[in-house]
């Protein structure tokens, strides 16, 4: 397989709720990065993923992949209900990926805080989810909701 079929079989398992499906495109020492959980490695990125898709209302849609013997990247818009408020958000990601022996080995996530946290949090993310206090305040809540998933 190469490196842009992994990245199809990820966002394909990802479509399908298959957290199992990719996981098994990451490298163990796999690190991740987004603007909501910050930096993590490893076991922690995969429990990540299991438990955000946990969620019943999620819809990925993933385009533009493109990747090398080194490196890839795609496109994909996440179309899902936040537990935390039921607000419905549609968050368009741009994801960077780098490889090793077939496996993701750092996956780094771009999107818009402000307009996430605009919609997943209602007046008060439009208002300051510009502010570092708001992006910290909610990697701290994301990053405590997956110590309490992990057990």
């Amino acid at each position: 397989m190469d490196n842009k079929q992994v990245i199809e079989k990820f966002y394909q398992s990802f479509a399908a709720c298959d957290a199992e499906g990719m996981i098994s495109c990451y490298a163990d020492d796999v690190t991740f990065k987004d603007p909501a959980f910050g930096l993590i490695n490893g076991y922690d990125v995969k429990k990540m993923w299991r438990m955000l898709l946990k969620n019943p209302n999620l819809k990925i849609i993933a385009s533009n992949i493109n990747a090398d013997d080194k490196t890839g990247s795609a496109d994909w818009v996440a179309v899902y209900t936040f537990s935390l408020t039921g607000r419905k958000v549609t968050n368009k990601v741009h994801a960077q990926f780098k490889f090793s022996n077939g496996r993701i080995t750092k996956h780094t996530d771009h999107f818009s805080f402000w307009k996430w946290a605009g919609q997943a949090l209602g007046l008060k993310g439009y208002l300051l989810g510009w502010t570092s206090l708001m992006q910290n305040k909610v990697k701290q809540q994301a990053l405590a909701r997956l110590e309490k998933f992990k057990g």
